[in-house]
């Protein structure tokens, strides 16, 4: 594996590389710009970001963070024109915050792959003079040949001013028109209003035609991030919810909804319990060697490094819970963290998590999520209080959705009839993810016939079968 000072360069094949972006701390963006040998871009076509994934027909893809990994571009040097000399890779904060910048960034390091070849590490110097963007990594020509440069250039005006000395045309706000003086304070013309409306007019016979209005210019390139609108997740899948983890306005709402299905299913009962089970950012580990979401035998110890500096302790060491206190949980023992119809939370203090209340026939639960930076991830769970988990949670038209009230809506529907089954695992938030919050599809249930609730470990890592038993009496 090699490592690239500022300045150093290695020679790349023409396979695909795929670029990571990593850090640690408030959120960085990843993005690309294809450039001339001039120096700048051919059109705003060639800035490759999450507001346009894709330049030359894919040669450059922009791929948000996910569970296959952190964000990151694609580039395929065979595939780029002729009028393509470089593309560079950018980083950068927030920019609908001005307030960001890189002294909150920790560990910034930029990770490009090719096949059949040693990765590329680039790890640009500290910046600590209010940059708010910096220059990655350069794929560049050398003759019929590719190179790879490290450049760690920073730029204080942020992403908007990267893109616009690369001659990207960017959404300023509108500036108010200038106002010339008035008719009444004599402005407008040297005689006065007296004297302009003295004026003959030309006879209409001899007025021109008028020109062919000009057709309106392309509108300039928006880095506002926009929200996602309302989405369904497929089998397994998950999306990336963009959020700012400073914003204490904000308020996430995941609801258990449910119509209790078919009129004879809804006679013989349809309460369902929503579950939330949370692990704080105060305990939350990431980076470790299964991802978030994953399923996970008894006995899992969770790894990775603590969200927090100075949070979770080794994970070895520490008491298991169903909220995923640190490690190892012993089955069917402590309560955990969580939130449901005996424990409601609080909007105000820790866990920052409220439910609505206990609706004991079909229709919605909710809780609201509030302080994203105090959260690390959050399980939404469905327990069945009808008779011996009577028909599948999908029977009664289970699902969860998420939205944030920005115009964001997720759906997590089930997919599977599975029947006599307490508990439903349906989706993960994890609060860790760079940009935000990423929503995962789960769908995982309880063993037949078994009503030990599901473990939500420190690293995001879900266990069923391993928490207490607790019966819903009437």
């Amino acid at each position: 594996m090699a490592e690239l000072g500022k300045g150093g360069n290695t020679a790349v094949g023409t396979g695909r590389i795929t670029a990571e972006l990593h850090a640690v701390g408030d959120p960085v963006d990843l993005s690309a710009l294809l450039v001339g040998a001039d120096g700048n871009v051919r059109s705003d076509d060639d800035m490759v970001f999450y507001n346009q994934p894709s330049a030359e027909s894919g040669a450059v893809r922009h791929l948000a963070a996910d569970a296959t990994g952190p964000e990151r571009i694609e580039m395929d040097p065979s595939a780029l024109p002729a009028d393509v000399d470089r593309v560079i890779l950018v980083g950068s904060c927030d920019p609908d915050d001005v307030s960001r910048t890189f002294r909150e960034v920790k560990d910034v390091m930029v990770r490009a792959a090719q096949d059949g070849a040693d990765p590329v590490l680039f790890r640009p110097p500290p910046l600590t003079d209010g940059e708010r963007a910096v220059l990655l990594l350069e794929l560049y020509r050398r003759g019929p040949a590719w190179k790879l440069r490290a450049i760690g250039q920073g730029y204080a005006e942020g992403l908007a001013g990267l893109a616009a000395d690369f001659g990207v045309r960017v959404d300023e706000p509108e500036e108010a028109e200038a106002v010339g003086p008035s008719a009444a304070d004599g402005g407008g013309s040297p005689y006065g209003t007296a004297a302009t409306a003295s004026v003959p007019t030309p006879a209409a016979a001899f007025t021109p035609a008028p020109a062919p209005a000009p057709p309106p210019p392309a509108a300039p390139m928006s880095l506002v991030k926009p929200p996602l609108g309302t989405i369904s997740l497929d089998k397994g899948s998950q999306v990336s919810l963009s959020l700012d983890k400073k914003d204490r306005e904000l308020v996430v709402t995941a609801s258990l909804e449910w119509d209790g299905g078919s009129e004879q299913r809804r006679k013989k009962g349809a309460d369902l319990d929503l579950y939330a089970l949370f692990v704080p950012a105060s305990k939350a580990l990431h980076g470790g060697a299964k991802i978030p979401g994953t399923l996970v035998k008894a006995g899992h110890v969770p790894q990775g490094r603590p969200l927090r500096p100075g949070g979770a302790t080794d994970p070895a060491q520490a008491t298991g819970g169903t909220g995923g206190t640190g490690g190892t949980a012993k089955k069917g023992k402590g309560g955990g963290d969580v939130v449901y119809y005996k424990h409601l939370g609080s909007l105000k203090n820790q866990p920052f998590i409220l439910l609505d209340g206990d609706a004991r026939v079909p229709g919605c639960e909710s809780v609201r999520i509030v302080r994203p930076d105090e959260q690390g991830y959050v399980l939404l769970c469905a327990y069945s209080a009808v008779s011996n988990g009577f028909g599948s949670f999908r029977s009664f038209g289970a699902k969860v959705v998420v939205t944030d009230g920005r115009g964001s809506t997720v759906t997590v529907p089930l997919f599977e009839n599975t029947k006599t089954r307490y508990w439903v695992a349906i989706a993960l938030v994890d609060f860790t993810a760079p940009d935000g919050a990423a929503i995962q599809h789960i769908e995982a249930y309880s063993a037949r016939m078994t009503e030990r609730r599901p473990v939500l470990h420190a690293d995001g890592t879900i266990e069923m079968n391993g928490g207490p038993v607790e019966f819903k009496r009437p």
